[in-house]
C-alpha cells in the first residue's frame, strides 16, 4: 500500500504539473494572440498606419490642386499686369466695359433684361 501512495502522489504530481503547463502555454498564447491583434491595430490605426498615411495622400492631392489653381492665376494675373503696362488697347476696351467710359461724342446705353414672370 505504501507503494500506491508514493505512485498515486507522484501521478498527482504529474497531473498537476502538466495541468499547469497546459494553462502556462494557453497564458501565452493568449498573451501573443492580444499582443499581435494589438500591432495590427496599432499598424492601420496608429499615428503612422495605413489610415493615417491614406488621410495625408489625398490632404495631400486636395493641396496640390490649390497649388496648380493658384498658379494658373498668378500666371492670368501676370499677363493682365503687363497688359495693363503695355496694351493700350485692352486698357481702352477695359475703360469702356468696366467703368463706362466713352470718348468724346460716343454714348453710352445701358441695356436691362427684362424679368421673366414664371
Amino acid at each position: 500500500m505504501i507503494s500506491n501512495k508514493k505512485y498515486s502522489r507522484s501521478k498527482r504530481k504529474n497531473l498537476l504539473r502538466s495541468s499547469s503547463v497546459k494553462i502556462q502555454k494557453r497564458i501565452i498564447r493568449a498573451i501573443l494572440i492580444m499582443g499581435a491583434v494589438a500591432l495590427l491595430i496599432i499598424f492601420f490605426f496608429g499615428d503612422h498606419g495605413l489610415y493615417q498615411l491614406y488621410t495625408l495622400k489625398t490632404e495631400r492631392a486636395q493641396i496640390q490642386k490649390q497649388i496648380n489653381s493658384l498658379r494658373e492665376e498668378k500666371i492670368a494675373l501676370e499677363s493682365e499686369k503687363t497688359k495693363l503696362k503695355s496694351d493700350y488697347k485692352y486698357i481702352e476696351e477695359l475703360a469702356r466695359e468696366k467703368y463706362r467710359m466713352a470718348k468724346k461724342g460716343e454714348k453710352v446705353f445701358k441695356v436691362i433684361e427684362e424679368k421673366k414672370l414664371n
